[in-house]
C-alpha cells in the first residue's frame, strides 16, 4: 500500500470557487458539506482506516469520495447496489472528474459472470438439444460470438434480457468451470478481471464484491488484494445482500440447469447418459409437486411453517439428487465438464442433507418461493460476524456511505450488522433548507394503527391535504393490503388527480406518467421508498401511511431478533426499531431533491407522538417545522404557490 498525502489545501482548491471542479461543472456552486466529507475520505485513505459517511440528500457525495480517490493516486473499488449509480459513476462521474484534475482516470466496470457470453457453454447449447430456447435467440448470440470482444451481453440489443437462452450460455459460479474450461485461455470474464487489475478505480456491485471476497482460487477472487481503498456506496443495502450471500441455496432453477449441463456435458464426451436421464425424470415431477404443495408467491417462508405433505417430497428429493451425484460421479474423469457438474450435485445433495437433518442446525433453514420456483436457503445465525471476519481479511480502507445510515445521529446500529465497530462515524447534514421549503405534518386524531379502520382514516386525513397540494404526491405503504384497500377509497369518490398505483404497471411507466401527468397521485409500497429522483414542483407532498417496522413474520428478520435476545439484547431496541428509523428516513427522502424543491411529509402514525420512541424518529429526520392541521398545510401550499408567481 502506497503512502500518499493528500493535503486538505488541494481539495478545497479543486471544491472551491473557481477550482478545477468548477471549471467542468455548468451549474457549480460550492457545498461545504460535499467538502467536508472529501476532507473525511481523505483522512481515510491517508490513515488506512475505516469509514462510515451519512451523507444527506444534495451533498453531492458521489464526488466527494471520488475526488480524493483520483487525487490520492491509490488503487480503488467502488461498489453500489444498483445499476443505475453504476452507470453514473462509470460514464459521467469519473470521466468528468479525470478532466477537472488533468489526468484521465483508468476504469473498468466490471459485472457478475452473468453478464458475460461464456464460449464453452455457447458450444455445449449448439451441440445438444435446449428445449425452451427459441433457436433464432441462440442464432444471434451465436453470430455475435464470432465478432465480440468483450462478451458483454448488453451489446447484443436484439435478445431480450429475458431471454431463456442467456442462462444457458453463462455461466454461474456455480457451473463455471474456471481453470479446467477448454476455452479458459478465451474467457470473457478472466478478461475483464485481468483488464480490472490494471485500473485505478474498478466498479462493480455488491453481489460481486462480496462473492470475490468469499471466493478462493481460480484466478476469479482476485479483486481485492489489488485494492487499498473501497468505498461502498448505497452502503444501507450493503449488510442485507452480505446476508443473502452468505446463505447457501438450492433452487429448482439451479438444479434443472444442472441436470441440463450434465446431459449436455455427457453427450460431448461420448459418456453414458442413461442414469442422468433417469435422475431428471425423477427430479422435475418433484419440484413441480414440491411448488404445489406450497403457498404463496415472491414470499419468504419459515422452515416450520412447510406443510407436512412437503417433507416427503424433500426425502424422495433428496434420493433422486443423490442418483444425480452417483451417476456424475461415475463419469467425473471423462471431461471438466462432469468433473464440475459432479461436484455441483454432491454439493446440492450435502445441502439438502443439512436441511433436512432436524439435529444438527448450524444456521436457519427457510424458503423463497417465486411464481413457478422454490428455493430452499440456509444461512448462518452470525451472519454479521461473518461478513466482519471478510472486511477484516481485506488489508485496505473500507468507506461506507449512504443518506441513511445513522439513528439519531448514531451509528451503531450499521456497524453491528456489518461486524465492523472500529469504524469512525461522520454525519454531514444535506445542504438543502428544510426550515424553509419543508413541513412535517402529523395529523390529529389519527387512531391506533392496529384498528381495523385505520387505512379508511389515513385515506379521510390525507383528502384535504391533496386538495391543497392538487395532486402532486407519493403515497407510500408499508403493506401492499393497505396499498389496495386506499386505492379502492379513493376510486369510490371521484378524485380530481389521476391515480397510478403500484402493480398497476411496471414501476418505470407509473414513474414516467406521474411526471407526465400533471397533479398525478401515486400509490406505492417498498419498491417506491428508495431509489426514485424527482425534482421540482411535480412532487410536492409525500405521505407515510405508518411507521415502516418489519413484519416479524420474516424469517430473515425473526432471526436477527432471535440472534439480539440471545446475545441477552433488546430485539426492539436494538434491531427493529433502528431498522424502521433508516426506513423511514428513506421515504422522507423521496420530497426535497433540489434547492428550490418545497413540500410536505405527512406522517400519518400517531406512535411518533404517543410512544416514548417516536422522539428518536422525529430526531432522526431533518429539522423542519411541524404542522398540526389541514388548514395549515393549505396556507404553506398558498404561500408557497403565491411567492413562486
Amino acid at each position: 500500500m502506497t503512502n500518499a498525502a493528500l493535503p486538505a489545501t488541494e481539495l478545497g482548491e479543486f471544491f472551491g470557487p473557481g477550482g478545477a471542479l468548477s471549471a467542468c461543472l455548468e451549474r457549480f456552486a460550492p457545498r461545504p458539506e460535499q467538502l467536508a466529507m472529501a476532507e473525511a475520505v481523505a483522512a481515510c485513505i491517508r490513515n488506512r482506516s475505516h469509514l462510515f459517511v451519512e451523507a444527506g440528500t444534495g451533498t453531492g457525495k458521489t464526488l466527494a469520495y471520488l475526488a480524493p480517490l483520483l487525487l490520492a493516486g491509490r488503487p480503488a473499488i467502488v461498489s453500489t447496489a444498483t445499476r443505475t449509480l453504476q452507470d453514473q459513476l462509470f460514464h459521467r462521474d469519473l470521466p468528468m472528474l479525470g478532466r477537472a484534475i488533468g489526468r484521465p482516470a483508468r476504469v473498468r466496470l466490471l459485472k457478475g459472470r452473468r453478464n458475460y457470453l461464456c464460449l464453452h457453454r455457447l458450444e455445449q447449447a449448439l451441440i445438444t438439444e435446449s428445449p425452451g430456447i427459441p433457436t433464432a435467440d441462440l442464432a444471434r448470440v451465436s453470430a455475435w460470438a464470432e465478432r465480440t470482444r468483450h462478451g458483454d451481453i448488453a451489446e447484443l440489443a436484439g435478445v431480450s434480457e429475458q431471454s431463456p437462452v442467456w442462462p444457458r450460455v453463462t455461466a454461474s459460479a456455480d457451473s463455471c468451470l474456471g481453470s479446467g474450461c477448454p476455452r479458459h485461455a478465451d474467457c470473457h470474464v478472466l478478461k475483464a478481471r485481468q483488464a480490472a487489475r490494471g485500473a485505478d478505480i474498478v466498479v462493480v456491485n455488491h453481489h460481486l464484491l462480496l462473492a470475490d471476497m468469499a471466493m478462493k482460487g481460480d484466478g476469479f477472487g482476485d479483486l481485492l488484494p489489488g485494492a487499498d481503498v473501497v468505498v461502498i456506496d448505497e452502503a444501507q443495502h450493503f449488510p442485507d445482500i452480505a446476508q443473502l450471500q452468505l446463505t447457501r441455496s438450492l433452487g429448482s432453477q439451479q438444479l434443472r440447469e444442472l441436470l441440463q449441463d450434465a446431459a449436455a456435458e455427457a453427450v460431448a464426451a461420448g459418456a453414458a447418459t442413461a442414469e442422468i436421464t433417469a435422475s431428471a425424470a425423477r427430479i422435475e415431477p418433484l419440484l413441480a409437486q414440491l411448488r404445489r404443495l406450497l403457498p404463496g408467491s415472491g414470499t419468504a417462508l419459515a422452515w416450520q411453517e412447510l406443510p407436512p405433505d412437503c417433507l416427503p417430497e424433500l426425502e424422495a428429493l433428496l434420493d433422486a439428487v443423490g442418483e444425480l451425484a452417483a451417476g456424475t460421479a461415475a463419469a467425473r474423469d471423462a471431461s471438466p465438464g462432469l468433473r464440475r457438474c459432479a461436484e455441483r450435485a454432491a454439493r446440492c445433495r450435502s445441502l439438502l442433507e443439512e436441511l433436512l437433518d432436524e439435529a444438527g442446525q448450524a444456521g436457519l433453514r427457510w424458503l423463497r418461493l417465486g411464481k413457478h420456483s422454490v428455493t430452499l436457503n440456509l444461512t448462518p445465525l452470525d451472519a454479521a460476524g461473518d461478513t466482519g471476519a471478510l472486511l477484516a481479511a481485506a488489508d485496505c480502507s473500507w468507506i461506507f456511505t449512504s443518506a441513511t445510515l445513522a439513528v439519531d445521529g448514531d451509528f451503531a446500529y450499521f456497524g453491528r450488522r456489518l461486524g465492523l465497530t472500529s469504524a469512525e462515524g461522520r454525519l454531514i447534514p444535506s445542504p438543502f433548507d428544510y426550515a424553509r421549503n419543508a413541513r412535517l405534518y402529523l395529523p390529529p386524531g389519527m387512531p391506533d394503527p392496529g384498528s381495523a379502520g385505520y387505512t379508511a382514516a389515513v385515506v379521510a386525513a390525507v383528502r384535504p391535504v391533496l386538495e391543497a397540494s392538487r395532486g402532486r404526491a407519493f403515497l407510500l405503504f408499508t403493506s401492499h393490503r393497505a396499498l389496495r384497500e386506499a386505492a379502492g377509497l379513493l376510486r369510490a369518490r371521484a378524485a380530481n388527480w389521476p391515480l397510478l398505483v403500484q402493480g398497476e404497471a411496471p414501476r418505470t411507466r407509473l414513474l414516467e406518467q406521474f411526471q407526465r401527468q400533471r397533479g398525478a397521485v401515486l400509490l406505492g409500497t417498498a419498491t417506491f421508498w428508495e431509489g426514485v429522483d424527482i425534482r421540482g414542483s411535480d412532487l410536492v407532498l409525500v405521505v407515510i401511511d405508518r411507521l415502516p417496522f418489519a413484519s416479524p413474520g420474516d424469517p430473515l428478520q425473526a432471526a436477527r431478533l432471535a440472534a439480539v435476545e440471545r446475545d441477552g439484547g433488546n430485539p426492539f431496541r436494538e434491531q427493529q426499531l433502528p431498522q424502521a428509523v433508516l426506513a423511514l428516513k428513506q421515504g422522507v427522502g423521496r420530497l426535497i431533491r433540489d434547492y428550490s424543491d418545497y413540500g410536505v411529509i405527512m406522517l400519518c402514525d400517531p406512535r411518533v407522538k404517543t410512544r416514548g420512541y417516536g422522539r428518536r424518529f422525529l430526531r432522526s429526520l431533518p429539522a423542519m417545522p411541524v404542522l398540526d392541521s389541514a388548514e395549515a398545510v393549505r396556507r404553506f401550499f398558498a404561500e408557497r404557490e403565491a411567492h413562486a408567481s
